[in-house]
């Protein structure tokens, strides 16, 4: 599968100084990652990275997502509008260095070949920042029939069964 927002940053390019990005798909891009997150659309999204090199060849990454999303509720399956403003801490494993299991530490992305797509994990990021239960103000579930076997989902099961 390729990544529907492929920024790919090669771990030896990043300057001693450090680097800072700012990572924003087009309207193509928006419009395929909306697709694969079952999102009815990415108004706007982008990512501002900042990185600096640390021992090991590893590369510390701070950064915020930000996006306008538009989610369908859960309840009432209207378009519900959601801004997305999250901070996130990556470290960049060069290959072969092992993620680390702490819960502390950043988020371990490991390299391949010496290349990590920023744009993929900025996705992901994203996938991850999303409400999975988007619903809108008011929204309710009914509460007729719930729990009621005459009315929920073993209905015609209880019809069947024999009076005591």
């Amino acid at each position: 599968m390729s990544a529907e927002f492929h920024h790919p940053l090669v771990l030896a390019n990043v300057p001693s100084t450090g680097l800072s990005l700012r990572l924003v798909p087009d309207a193509a891009q928006r419009e395929a990652l909306a697709r694969r997150f079952g999102l009815l659309a990415i108004h706007s999204m982008e990512g501002e990275l900042r990185l600096a090199p640390e021992s090991g060849g590893r590369i510390a990454v701070l950064g915020t997502i930000r996006a306008e999303v538009e989610q369908e509720c859960v309840v009432s399956l209207a378009p519900l509008q959601a801004r997305v403003e999250e901070g996130f801490a990556w470290r960049l494993l060069p290959d072969g260095v092992e993620p680390s299991d702490e819960d502390e530490d950043p988020d371990d992305i490991p390299s391949e070949d010496g290349v990590v797509d920023l744009g993929e994990t900025l996705a992901q990021q994203l996938s991850l920042a999303l409400d999975p239960y988007p619903r809108a103000p008011g929204a309710e579930l009914p509460e007729e029939g719930v729990g009621d076997a005459a009315h929920g989902p073993f209905a015609a099961l209880s019809r069947l069964r024999k009076p005591q």
